[in-house]
């Protein structure tokens, strides 16, 4: 197996723990992870670990960073920024509440940056939060690992000589999702509407839906074009093309599945036509599996009825 693989696999492995509860025995789990930094710009780099992809601005303003992925790899985190900038980081952004986008809150509130989000973020994260699909429930947050300042549209920031505008896209990946456009170095982070490579995760339990993330995806294609470094929740850097390629499969599966759906199918009879099958070979090979993913999607059509 190639070390490209075997990180791959790690990073799949973290993203499905962070959904299920884990006994201190496995917090050893992040022990080989190793967080690796792109250039994307002067100012701009991608940071990849385990769980979401992160986004991080430097400049003489300080630094600015988009998503921290899980507690347990603050200390590796925080290590790799400071070979970056011995800039404080001054604001942090989280995309959505999921844990491996915003585990390592808590670490870096208590430094005194100031985490931003929209408002369904610090609602959901000061709750249990429950993922049916993978019968599991999230602790609450509180204290430091929540957002201090919230949006409800969107909100700009000035820093590093960039005009950052961070704007919510009606439910999607959940009921909370952000996509953050840095104007003039043309890079697009788009947190978990946009799984690169691979079907993305869609938590119905948090009001997402497949219509909701072609919509999205439609969003981060209207902003970008062939020069635009596109970060993606999970997957590897992309391009405006990798983004229509998957603006393109979320519809063809969506248009696969609702006529199933509106003929009264039950949800196992709908995984076992195997309606995607035409798409798996491609976008199959991620964390969600063909029968799980097609499950989902069903569960949120049905709640959308």
């Amino acid at each position: 197996m190639s070390k490209t693989t075997t990180t791959f696999a790690v990073i799949i492995t973290a993203i499905s723990t962070c959904f299920i509860a884990q006994p201190a025995s496995a917090q050893g789990r992040f022990d080989e992870v190793e967080i690796k930094t792109t250039k994307l710009t002067d100012s701009v780099y991608m940071l990849v670990g385990a769980g979401g992809n992160i986004g991080l601005s430097v400049g003489e303003d300080g630094a600015f960073m988009i998503d921290d992925q899980f507690a347990e790899l603050s200390e590796k985190i925080l290590a790799a920024v400071a070979e970056i900038t011995d800039k404080p980081i001054k604001f942090l952004v989280n995309t959505h509440h999921h844990g491996d986008h915003t585990g390592g809150n808590k670490n870096i509130g208590k430094t005194g940056t100031i985490i931003v989000a929209h408002e369904n973020v610090r609602k959901r994260l000061t709750k249990d939060q429950f993922i049916k699909v993978f019968n599991s429930t999230t602790p609450a947050s509180s204290g430091a690992a929540l957002p201090v300042v919230t949006f409800t549209k969107d909100i700009t920031l000035h820093i590093n000589s960039d005009k950052v505008h961070i704007f919510h896209v009606d439910p999607a990946h959940t009921d909370g999702d952000s996509l953050v456009h840095f104007k003039k170095a043309n890079v697009l982070h788009m947190g978990d509407i946009f799984f690169n490579g691979m079907y993305p995760f869609i938590d119905v339990s948090s009001g997402g839906s497949i219509d909701g993330m072609i919509k999205a995806a439609e969003r981060g294609i209207k902003l970008s074009d062939d020069k635009t470094k596109i970060i993606p929740g999970h997957g590897p850097l992309a391009t405006k093309q990798n983004l229509d390629g998957y603006h393109k499969m979320l519809i063809a599966a969506r248009d696969l599945i609702k006529p199933l759906v509106e003929q009264g199918k039950s949800r196992d009879e709908v995984i076992a036509a195997k309606p995607t099958a035409t798409l798996d070979e491609v976008w199959g090979k991620g964390f969600m599996k063909p029968d799980v993913w097609v499950g989902i999607v069903y569960d949120g059509m049905v709640k959308e009825e």
